[in-house]
C-alpha cells in the first residue's frame, strides 16, 4: 500500500504516487487527488481566518498524469466578505488542471438545513468494483462502505467513504479537501451504463459546502442522468454523521468505447 497520494518535492511540487490511478487508465490519475490538491494550495493562499473555502470549481483540462505537479495559487477578486481564488496544476509545463474557489465570510447566521435521516455506516468495507477499469489505484486507497445501490446494478447509489491514506504524509485533510477527494466519485459509484460498453469522464467538478464536513467519514448519495448527446450530469448529496454538509455536481463525456 503507498502511504500517501502525493509526496512534496518542493514549494508548490507535488510528486504523485501510484495511489492517484484512477479507473479509465492506470497511468492517468483518478480526478479526486488533484483537486484535493489544487483545493489545499487555495486554502494556503494568502488565508485569511475570518473566512472559509465554500466552493470549489475544477476543470480537469486533460487526462492528469501520474507524475510531478506544479500547483500555484494567486487571488483573482480580493475583499472582506467574499475572495474569489484560483489555482493552476502543471505537469511538464502543460496545464492539467484549474480550480477557482469562493472563500466566503463567516458569520453566526441561521442554519436552515435538509431534514434527511442519514444511515449507519455499515460495519463491513465493500470493494469499489469497476468493471473493465483499473482497481489497484485510487479505488482500492478509499474505505467505501455501502449503503444503497450495488456496482453490479447501474444506477443511484448511497455510499459511505474515508481515505485510507493521506494526502500528503503526516498531514491531515481539511474539510474541503476530503470532500473534493471523495466527491470525484460520484459519477463512478452511480453510473449509469456499462463501462465496459461506454466511457463517462467527468470533465468537471463542483464542491459547494454550506458548511464543514465533520469527522473522517463521508456519505455520498449519488445519482447519475445522461441526455442521449454525449453528455451527462452526476449529482452528489454531501452528509457527514450528523447531516447535510454539502453537494457536488460533473459535467459527463460519455462516448462509446
Amino acid at each position: 500500500m503507498q502511504e500517501s497520494f502525493f509526496e512534496q518535492v518542493g514549494p508548490g511540487s507535488y510528486r504523485a504516487t501510484k495511489a492517484t490511478a484512477g479507473p479509465w487508465s492506470a497511468d492517468a490519475q483518478h480526478g479526486g487527488p488533484p483537486s484535493a490538491l489544487a483545493a489545499r494550495e487555495l486554502e494556503l493562499h494568502e488565508p485569511a481566518a475570518h473566512m472559509r473555502l465554500a466552493r470549489v470549481s475544477i476543470d480537469i483540462l486533460r487526462p492528469v498524469p501520474i507524475q510531478t505537479l506544479r500547483v500555484t495559487a494567486k487571488t483573482v477578486r480580493p475583499g472582506k466578505r467574499v475572495t474569489l481564488l484560483e489555482a493552476v496544476a502543471e505537469a511538464d509545463g502543460q496545464e492539467v488542471l484549474r480550480a477557482r474557489g469562493w472563500r466566503i465570510a463567516r458569520s453566526d447566521t441561521p442554519m436552515v438545513s435538509k431534514d434527511v435521516a442519514v444511515p449507519a455506516i455499515p460495519a463491513a468495507s465493500t470493494k469499489f468494483r469497476f468493471p473493465g477499469g483499473n482497481a489497484d489505484g485510487y479505488l482500492s486507497q478509499i474505505d467505501w462502505r455501502f449503503v444503497a445501490g450495488s456496482l453490479d446494478q447501474p444506477g443511484p447509489c448511497q455510499a459511505w467513504g474515508r481515505p485510507r491514506i493521506p494526502l500528503l504524509p503526516g498531514e491531515e485533510l481539511s474539510p474541503m479537501s476530503r470532500t473534493l477527494l471523495l466527491a470525484d466519485s460520484g459519477s463512478g459509484l452511480s453510473m449509469a451504463i456499462d463501462p465496459t460498453r461506454f466511457i463517462f469522464i467527468n470533465v468537471d467538478l463542483t464542491v459547494i459546502l454550506q458548511r464543514d464536513p465533520i469527522g473522517e467519514w463521508l456519505l455520498l448519495d449519488a445519482h447519475t442522468t445522461m441526455g442521449g448527446t454525449g453528455t451527462g450530469l452526476a449529482e452528489t448529496t454531501i452528509s457527514d454523521t450528523t447531516g447535510v454538509a454539502g453537494a457536488a455536481i460533473q459535467t459527463l463525456l460519455v462516448a462509446h468505447r
